[in-house]
């Protein structure tokens, strides 16, 4: 038998009459107590990623089980649509587990530590980032996929990386990952950006954005059907002021974003997955899996050149 260090992450079967939280497909994923000298204020350890939506949940997760001590800081109204895998939803329901891994909502520096040393991710409201003085972490992913830079800069963190389009690699950040589908999904650009955004969502069995849903006016949302519901081409799905939200395809609902949530007219609200059943609304993206490979490879990458003073800008990938 195999023996990790402290910090490693053991995976098991167990009975399914332990915790239902952690089941998943018949086993149990249990997190050993991480061990970052502490839980202290100049933690070392730490990763903090801005953003929990369904593509920074991917990066979440991957570095969580890598060993990182994973910290989530979130709008404090979240608008992610693909809920079941984000861990933004932990603001609305206190805690979240995605395929085995809970986050859990907290309010302070000291109670996040506390969370990780559990072997959970603490998901905290603080779309400004004022815990960072305080966390000092070694990482900071901006994961907020907003196509523009909400204020993340080099000096946030020792390695700083930028999902997608809206930051340069070498200027704003160290290196940037690239969100859009394709051969270079998920490659690591150390100078230089993400392609820029061409508006048009991925094609999924022939669809593009007929699958996408968007609020017909603004007001607040009343949803009808939700997360994982199969629906006809044509019906009603959920209703925006008294306007009706139709689905444009027949599938099941794979993204909705949360009951009773404000929306303006226009907003992404959902999408209809037109694989129906075989739909995997419960699970992590392939696009999200290959984003996450893709920070996992540059933090490594920038944390072994750093501690070497090496010149990452004279590399080329």
């Amino acid at each position: 038998m195999a023996f990790l260090k402290e910090g490693y992450f053991i995976k098991i079967t167990a009975p399914l009459d332990c915790d239902k939280q952690f089941d998943h497909d018949g086993q149990i994923v249990l997190i050993s107590t991480r061990n970052f000298g502490g839980s202290t204020m100049n933690n070392r350890g730490l990763v903090v990623v801005r953003g929990g939506g369904d593509i920074a949940s991917g990066t979440i997760k991957r570095l969580y089980m890598a060993g990182f001590g994973v910290v989530v800081l979130e709008a404090k109204i979240p608008t992610s649509i693909r809920r079941t895998v984000s861990f933004s939803q932990a603001i609305f329901d206190k805690q979240i587990v995605i395929e085995g891994v809970r986050g859990r909502l907290c309010n302070s520096s000291s109670e996040a530590l506390k969370i990780i040393d559990q072997g959970d991710i603490p998901v905290i409201a603080d779309p400004e980032c004022d815990i960072l003085k305080e966390l000092k972490p070694l990482v900071l992913v901006d994961g907020i996929l907003a196509k523009k830079n909400f204020g993340t800069r080099r000096d946030m963190a020792d390695i700083v990386i930028g999902l997608g389009p809206g930051f340069t690699a070498g200027l704003d950040v160290d290196a940037v990952i690239e969100t859009k589908r394709g051969h270079d999904l998920g490659k690591v650009i150390y100078i230089g950006s993400a392609s820029e955004n061409t508006g048009i969502p991925g094609n999924i069995s022939g669809y593009t954005t007929e699958r996408v849903i968007y609020s017909p006016s603004e007001g607040k949302i009343d949803v009808i059907h939700d997360i994982g519901t199969l629906v006809d081409e044509g019906e009603t799905i959920a209703i925006v002021s008294g306007k009706e939200v139709i689905a444009k395809i027949p599938g099941m609902i794979r993204g909705m974003i949360q009951n009773n949530s404000i929306v303006f007219n226009g907003m992404k609200i959902g999408d209809v997955d037109p694989r129906g059943k075989d739909a995997k609304c419960f699970s992590i993206s392939d696009k999200a899996r290959s984003v996450a490979g893709g920070v996992l490879e540059a933090v490594l990458h920038l944390e072994f050149s750093k501690n070497k003073n090496a010149e990452i800008g004279n590399c080329h990938y």
